[in-house]
């Protein structure tokens, strides 16, 4: 039994299609997005040799849009069993696949290319047999519409049951260090045990995406959220070169949260989610050594007044109000700023999506 991490975009999608290829059974694969054509094709593969292939798609976000319709009629044709997510959940952001029973892979990271290509991700390999039993329990209830219940001595991170209590206590437990990944820092739990962790001498290092990225409905939730940690002292950055999709938590160097869970209220209440704590010393060691060069390769994000003015003017004019922001009596050199960091993010995502399609697409 053992634990072991792939690191995204460094590792490839070659170690998820090794497992896939790997497969003589079974393959069971709950994906919020799935498109990525060298996974679609091992997972076809997989079929066609004789393997019993499972595919749990989310149908839809909450405005309505369908996703995975083509990937979807790509694997039926192919033969392979393919279900709609729980209705039961608004969303299914569960990143989840396990092979013939025995290995489960947790993830941060959808199955498109760009998060294999472009974004800081992760994937936790285990081979635990509690762990890949409850995934497989929890695959085997959301595929027949019954109830999934992990119990009070669950090993994994499940929302919508265990996850805020679980996060909660993980930050309570941290006595030097927190270092943070995550697009959304919006629930108030969570953020009032952050602030706790601040005032009890926890260094806090948080990584964040520029707030442009936030629909208009949660700006004032994940813009505060910050600037309360950042008054506290804690260190504010966004990443350089890479887009951040990420959801880690890491303690004191010794222990980490990966999975699919947003520090946000609907992460924790109304959407199917997943992750897993390890404390595994080559996990943690690899785990360390990707965060501090993140770290290194990051740069403190503006969140006074002028910087999110600059940051957030373009797409949302009534930001002033919004925030109670004050405006500069200049604000020329501001917008200067959001140029540059604009070119800079179109770079990491090759270019490929206004802003609008960014904070649709942040998952």
């Amino acid at each position: 039994m053992h634990r072991s991490l792939i690191v995204m975009p460094d590792d490839t999608g070659q170690p998820i299609v090794d497992a896939i290829d790997a497969a003589r059974r079974s393959i069971r694969i709950k994906m919020f997005l799935f498109s990525d054509p060298s996974l679609l094709a091992a997972v076809i593969a997989a079929q066609q040799r004789g393997v019993r292939v499972r595919v749990m798609l989310n149908p839809a976000r909450r405005s309505g849009e369908a996703e995975n319709q083509a990937s979807r009629k790509l694997l039926e044709d192919a033969g392979v069993e393919v279900a709609d997510s729980n209705p039961a959940f608004d969303i299914t952001h569960e990143k989840s696949l396990v092979v013939d029973d025995e290995t489960a892979l947790v993830h941060s990271l959808n199955w498109e290319t760009k998060n294999l290509t472009v974004t800081r991700d992760y994937a936790v390999v285990t081979s635990h047999r509690h762990e890949v039993d409850e995934i497989v329990q929890c695959f085997d209830a959301d595929w027949s519409r019954e109830k999934f219940d992990p119990g009070e001595e669950s090993h994994l991170i499940w929302c919508n049951t265990n996850g805020r209590n679980r996060i909660a206590r993980f930050i309570d437990a941290a006595s030097e260090t927190l270092f943070l990944q995550n697009e959304r820092y919006q629930d108030e739990v969570i953020i009032e045990r952050l602030v706790r962790a601040t005032r009890r001498g926890v260094k806090l290092h948080v990584l964040a995406r520029p707030m442009h990225f936030l629909k208009a409905g949660k700006l004032v939730e994940g813009v505060e959220g910050l600037r309360i940690l950042e008054d506290l002292g804690a260190k504010v950055h966004r990443l350089k070169g890479l887009k951040l999709h990420a959801k880690m938590m890491l303690a004191d160097g010794k222990r980490a949260i990966i999975g699919s869970i947003n520090l946000a209220p609907g992460s924790f209440d109304s959407r199917r989610e997943l992750a897993i704590d390890v404390h595994d010393e080559a996990v943690v060691k690899r785990l360390r050594e990707v965060v501090d060069q993140d770290w290194h390769n990051s740069r403190p994000l503006d969140l006074s007044d002028e910087g999110l003015l600059a940051d957030l003017a373009e797409d949302e004019p009534d930001v002033a109000e919004m925030l109670a922001l004050e405006a500069p009596h200049d604000a020329s050199a501001g917008h200067h700023r959001r140029g540059s960091d604009s070119g800079h993010e179109a770079q990491a995502d090759h270019g490929g999506h206004a802003h609008n399609n960014h904070k649709q697409h942040g998952n």
